[in-house]
């Protein structure tokens, strides 16, 4: 069982693909020290992209806010070693449950999303 080093519950906001997988990496991660987040779809709702590139000043995903720090375009193993660095959680042993340094099937940019008419 994972364990936290703070009782505390970091507020977290995500910004994710639905099916990506540095997406899946970064979900898994968060799931695996029982961290609840908000999960934002950059690619079906617009408005959480251009949230996301507001907030984080670049356009990659995935990208988190974890008590108001930017983590922009990072891996589930680059959460990680931020979470345990920072002191959120405490090293665990247990496997994540999907891949945590898998890139996108599909590297279409949801901008293209946005502005396709």
């Amino acid at each position: 069982m994972a364990k936290k080093a703070d009782a505390r519950r970091p507020e977290i906001v995500a910004w994710l693909k639905p099916s990506c997988g540095w997406s899946k990496g970064v979900r898994a991660v968060l799931k695996k020290y029982e961290l609840e987040y908000e999960d934002k779809d950059v690619v079906n709702i617009p408005a959480n992209y251009m949230e996301m590139v507001r907030v984080t000043g670049q356009p990659y995903q995935p990208s988190l806010m974890i008590n108001g720090e930017a983590l922009p375009d990072i891996s589930g193993e680059e959460l990680e070693e931020w979470l345990i660095e920072s002191g959120l959680v405490e090293v665990s042993a247990e496997d994540a449950d999907a891949p945590t340094d898998r890139g996108c099937e599909d590297h279409s940019s949801p901008v293209q999303l946005i502005f396709r008419r």
